[in-house]
């Protein structure tokens, strides 16, 4: 199992100090986030992709690429890449560069994004979100695994005979999770394609995220990519941690009561109820999580939301720290020790190729010399 981080990339005024810091200490930020969490041996930086104040990872790639030159181990991530707004060619081009640089510790998270006015901006309609994401990553999954592409569909000039440069590493795309909070069609494409789905997990009752996770996984088997339970699921989640539940709760709530997106509504212990939210000590993070896989079953990647609402980076770096060398420890072992057998590990690229290599070799060795598989010289 996978854990990690991800970030938004607010640029959100810290309510105890009023001070706003700078887009250019928001990214650098980020960047100093990253690497604290490859230092504590997590697993994942995921970025998010914005285009409007008060945000600033507009570009993930060129934000992942400078983190692959720093790093050696992390898993390079994006939370998520808009599949409605991008061409599918540039992402296409992006990623497998992207993939090249890092090694293949790349993966990539699409979503439909929730902000209206970005879609007019890059000539889109949010009206179409749903079949904008549909035939955009249709177009990106052809251009990864076809080396010249002959392609036609609504929402941009056809491509003939077009290559897509650089090709993937290794011949392997990158890893797909489909993200999405509350669209089952988002869900049915994930389990269509056999891709990761990824619900974030941050804003809903546990029964919503169960019904969608459910719903990917009753497909994902319908289209013959493996039992229910081999699916391949990611979940979000919030925390703050401090030594004792009474002073997380102390020294977040200003920053939970005036967040932009869930600030001035629900009061923090009623959020903490109704969501995943976990504001308290290390070990309530550990037990709080443990209790997803209740209603989300076996899974492969955690990942854990914890530099928004104005946070400062010294608060946001400790919190790194606890994860690293207290909570998620103690949740690899619990998790493995619960893990029945048959449950898939975290896809990676050197997996995806040994397994693409084992597949080979073993149509190879049932085909015919001079045949194709089946069918006699």
């Amino acid at each position: 199992m996978q854990f990690g981080i991800f970030s938004v990339g607010d640029v959100t005024t810290d309510p105890t100090t009023g001070r706003t810091p700078t887009e250019h200490e928001r990214i650098e930020a980020m960047v100093a986030i990253a690497l604290k969490a490859e230092e504590v041996g997590l697993d994942v930086f995921a970025t998010g992709e914005h285009h409007n104040p008060p945000f600033v990872p507009s570009s993930p790639t060129t934000m992942l690429g400078w983190i692959a030159a720093r790093t050696e181990r992390l898993i390079l991530s994006t939370a998520t890449t808009l599949i409605t707004t991008n061409d599918p060619v540039k992402i296409a081009e992006d990623f497998a560069m992207l993939q090249h640089l890092a090694g293949g510790r790349v993966d990539v998270m699409m979503g439909r994004g929730n902000t209206g006015p970005v879609y007019p901006w890059f000539g889109q309609d949010i009206r179409q979100g749903i079949p904008l994401a549909i035939e955009n990553y249709a177009l990106l999954h052809k251009l990864w695994r076809e080396d010249v592409v002959d392609w036609q569909g609504r929402f941009r000039t056809p491509l003939q005979g077009f290559t897509s440069t650089p090709r993937p590493l290794d011949g392997v795309p990158p890893f797909v999770w489909h993200g999405s909070i509350r669209s089952p069609e988002i869900a049915e494409q994930a389990a269509y394609y056999g891709d990761g789905f990824f619900h974030n997990n941050i804003f809903w009752p546990k029964e919503h995220t169960q019904r969608m996770v459910e719903l990917y996984r009753e497909r994902f088997a319908h289209y013959g990519h493996g039992t229910p339970e081999q699916a391949i699921v990611g979940l979000g989640g919030q925390v703050f941690m401090r030594r004792t539940s009474q002073d997380a709760v102390r020294e977040f709530r200003p920053y939970f009561d005036n967040a932009p997106v869930y600030g001035h509504g629900p009061s923090l212990e009623e959020f903490t109820e109704q969501t995943p939210l976990t504001v308290g000590s290390p070990q309530q993070v550990i037990e709080r999580t443990l209790t997803f896989r209740e209603y989300a079953g076996d899974y492969q990647r955690q990942l854990f939301l914890v530099d928004h609402a104005g946070l400062p980076l010294k608060t946001v770096l400790e919190q790194i720290d606890m994860l690293g060398e207290e909570v998620v420890p103690v949740l690899r072992k619990e998790f493995a020790a619960r893990r029945p057998a048959g449950v898939p590990d975290a896809p990676t690229h050197a997996a995806m190729v040994a397994r693409r290599d084992a597949e080979a070799a073993g149509t190879a060795a049932k085909t015919p010399a001079g045949g194709s598989s089946g069918t006699p010289a």
